[in-house]
């Protein structure tokens, strides 16, 4: 475990290619425990590519990923990175959780089950400690009593929110949230946003990729604008969402927004 002043995630570096084409070029980027760092850009900008090398389900070329100290899917030695045993990385996974837009839930599961599945793939408590967490969980997020339903049952709201307290069930130290709303009829977004505030407020260190404005102007703490694979503005919420400093950034916000003044302030909305 890191020092508590130390930074939850620590990237360096970060380049990932794939053909001809660069993902990700040169990522810097920490963000503190506790916090929540809202991502924001256009579509094929390298958000989602970022996430993925997060929880190690995409490979990077070069450039480091630390977890609270932890070097994640490598281990230095004699002055050389070495890929880790995929053992040794379904360990670390563990500890960063991930919400897709699709909410992958297993159809024939109830949201009980589907909750309490990974947690008991590992083995991490008994099946009844298991089975309480899951109904814990299920309530917290505003499904007490649609425990036993099916997918099928649920709406596409509860459904990411099924999701949610799926990831939540792992425990992990990290949030990784890929536009949770994109996939939502408009009327289902607010009730997947209140939960993720409230995980906010309860002080879950988040990573979220969003085109939700108006939420990382009253939840992030910190904005990163990507563009191209790098990251060309990163600051304060309120500053980079409603005072942006750099002219490609107020484009962006432009094309989705009413107000915007000639120092870049804006009004934010829903992307």
């Amino acid at each position: 475990m890191n020092s508590p002043n130390a930074p939850m995630v620590r990237i360096r570096g970060l380049r990932k290619v794939a053909g001809q084409a660069v993902l990700l070029d040169g990522i810097d980027l920490d963000v503190a425990r506790g916090e929540v760092l809202c991502v924001i850009g256009p579509s094929g900008s390298g958000k989602s590519t970022l996430l993925r090398c997060l929880h190690q389900l995409e490979t990077f070329q070069r450039g480091v990923i630390e977890i609270d100290g932890e070097l994640m899917g490598r281990r230095l030695s004699e002055g050389r990175l070495h890929e880790l045993p995929e053992r040794e990385i379904r360990r670390q996974r563990a500890q960063v959780a991930m919400v897709f837009q699709s909410f992958n839930l297993f159809p024939h599961m109830t949201a009980q089950q589907n909750v309490a599945f990974a947690p008991t793939q590992l083995g991490k408590d008994s099946q009844a400690a298991i089975a309480a967490l899951a109904r814990e969980l299920l309530a917290r997020v505003g499904l007490a009593g649609r425990e036993d339903a099916y997918p099928a049952e649920l709406s596409g709201g509860q459904q990411q929110r099924v999701a949610i307290a799926r990831a939540l069930a792992m425990q992990p130290k990290v949030m990784l949230f890929d536009e949770p709303t994109s996939a939502l009829d408009p009327e289902l977004v607010g009730e997947v946003l209140e939960v993720m505030r409230e995980l906010a407020r309860n002080g879950l260190t988040m990573i979220v990729v969003t085109h939700e404005i108006e939420f990382a102007l009253s939840v992030a703490h910190r904005v990163a604008f990507l563009e191209g694979g790098r990251i060309l503005e990163h600051g304060a919420a309120g500053e980079v969402l409603t005072r942006s400093a750099h002219v490609r950034t107020q484009a962006f916000l432009r094309r989705f927004n009413t107000g915007v003044g000639s120092q870049g302030t804006a009004k934010p909305s829903r992307l």
